[in-house]
């Protein structure tokens, strides 16, 4: 079986959790401290402050930028359910607003219908590594006074004009969980170009103090130890190679395919390819999916279920690309560890299962 996401964990990241069990200092500390400022080189050198996991960050990012009880955030609904949960948790309501057929991300025509006189931020997510329409996303927020928070869980090392992901917006939020494009076992980040900002999520992770004792606001233990650290610092080296590397799968699979509808990117844009997710709009996708396991190719549903239809949401709306979507994307493996008779197998088996369903 080719397996659909495949963590890349070597001697180099061993040697460095090592290096840290050696020295003693487990928790937050001087490999936290490295992690943010080696970051901050992919996001034009914004603050970077690192905690415990993207949740973690997507939620202090919005507490710390303002957002709180009575705010609406307008939201994608075809995403993970943290994007919505995060907001919820600040204490504001999530409004879901409708994506672009191409893209999976927030329509801005949507969002712009969507605003109330109690939105106070959009929060585009650069799905599967492919990232929001920025451009008309900032402008959009720009008119209307409102904060972009960029969830850019999927998106490491993403852009649009030439500008990374996670250097648009007031904040932004990264994910190091397993199976992103990079890792640090567990673990989040948060950007951002306020130092005023930078300092509350300092706070707030670190149980609102800044030196022992001292606590100035109500805070959470949301730290990141330097073991987790460490192994971020190393994959952070490898990202460049392992994004050319997933481009690159990702371009022979488009060449190489048939018979789905294979990803799309936008002018401007350069998706980082957290997932190749096609969209198998005239086949019944769950058989598709179960096809393809039989001929050993592995595969995910990212997301079946749209947020605002999930029992902690539970609402009636008429979001129709989102359904579409839901009901139609198959994602495919596309990790580094694919080597080229992957990749063939891989292309035939898909245009194989497309074929005899046609």
């Amino acid at each position: 079986m080719i397996p659909a996401a495949h963590p890349l964990i070597g001697d180099e990241e061993r040697f460095a959790v090592d290096r840290v069990m050696r020295s003693g200092m487990l928790a937050q500390g001087p490999e936290v401290a490295a992690f943010e400022t080696e970051f901050s080189a992919i996001v034009d050198g914004r603050h970077s402050v690192a905690v415990n996991s993207g949740t973690s960050a997507l939620h202090l990012s919005l507490i710390a930028a303002g957002i709180g009880a009575g705010d609406e955030v307008i939201v994608p609904s075809f995403s993970f359910a943290a994007t919505a949960n995060a907001v919820h948790l600040a204490g504001a309501t999530a409004v879901f607003a409708d994506i672009e057929t191409d893209y999976f991300a927030l329509d801005p025509a949507a969002v712009e219908a969507a605003i109330t006189p109690r939105t106070k931020a959009i929060m585009p997510v650069h799905l599967y590594g492919h990232p929001a329409n920025l451009v008309a996303l900032s402008d959009v927020a720009q008119r209307h006074g409102l904060l972009l928070v960029e969830d850019a869980a999927q998106a490491h090392a993403a852009s649009v004009n030439g500008v990374p992901v996670g250097a648009w917006g007031a904040v932004a939020s990264f994910s190091f969980y397993p199976t992103k494009n990079m890792t640090s076992g567990e673990g989040g980040m948060v950007t951002t170009p306020s130092a005023e900002i930078a300092r509350h999520l300092r706070l707030l992770r670190n149980q609102g103090m800044e030196r022992r004792y001292e606590n100035e606001v109500i805070g959470f233990n949301l730290r990141m130890t330097d073991i987790h650290a460490a192994i971020g610092r190393v994959q952070l080296r490898k990202l460049a190679g392992w994004t050319a590397k997933r481009q690159a799968n990702a371009a022979f699979l488009s060449s190489a395919i048939s018979g789905v509808i294979t990803p799309k990117t936008a002018p401007g844009a350069v998706h980082v390819f957290h997932q190749y997710t096609v969209r198998i709009d005239d086949h019944d996708r769950d058989r598709f999916a179960a096809e393809l396991t039989a001929r050993g190719v592995g595969n995910g549903v990212y997301y079946p279920t749209p947020i605002h239809r999930l029992p902690s949401f539970a609402r009636t709306l008429d979001l129709p690309a989102t359904e579409r979507a839901a009901s139609e994307v198959l994602s495919l493996p596309i990790h580094p560890a694919l080597n080229q008779n992957d990749l063939d197998t891989i292309a035939e088996a898909v245009t194989a299962v497309a074929k005899a369903g046609s």
